[in-house]
């Protein structure tokens, strides 16, 4: 039997950066992890990797979260505005308010096929997307590898292939080449405290 090791991290709140435009007045937080956001924080926990492309140690995810709270955020344009005024040329940068979906306290799982990547992993937080939205390691579990579709992991995990279910979810930072998903849901992804 084929054994995983899976380490659960957790953090009082997370927002994963939706692809499509991160300017809407509106948006969400994808419920998803995309392919670069898995090889990004594969890359934070193993730096040696850093040189390679794709994903090599994380052999599978899950997310889940409590629920999704709408806040706003102040942002300002990308360009700058100008007009004269008494001889003078002033500049002004407008500002718009976002709402944004913000996941509360998400748990992911990432499982690893040996014990001492997982051992690694569990010694050092990750991010979501942004630096602020740290998630902290909890612990490891050793699990049967087909156990890793069971209730105990509920949640969200997008599939990394292209298949005729798969949608495209972006475009990899790295290489610039589109990438693919089918999405898995196991359980009850929304948790209940």
């Amino acid at each position: 039997m084929e054994k995983y090791y899976v380490v659960k991290y957790s953090g009082p709140f997370g927002f994963i950066k939706p692809w499509t435009a991160v300017r809407d007045s509106e948006t969400f937080s994808q419920q998803f992890l995309t392919p670069s956001i898995v090889e990004g924080m594969e890359k934070k926990l193993f730096p040696e990797l850093l040189s390679e492309l794709g994903i090599k140690k994380i052999k599978g995810h899950r997310l889940s979260y409590s629920q999704i709270n709408q806040q706003q955020e102040v942002i300002q344009t990308r360009g700058w505005n100008t007009k004269k005024k008494k001889k003078q040329i002033l500049f002004d940068r407008p500002t718009a308010v976002l709402i944004r979906g913000v996941l509360l306290s998400p748990i992911l799982h990432l499982a690893f096929e040996n014990k001492e990547d997982a051992e690694i992993a569990c010694q050092q937080h990750i991010c979501l997307c942004r630096n602020e939205d740290i998630l902290f390691p909890q612990e490891i579990m050793e699990i049967e590898k087909e156990d890793f579709d069971t209730d105990d992991f509920n949640g969200y995990e997008l599939i990394f292939e292209k298949k005729q279910e798969s949608f495209q979810v972006g475009y990899h930072r790295a290489s610039n080449e589109p990438m693919y998903g089918w999405l898995k849901i196991v359980g009850n992804p929304i948790n209940s405290f």
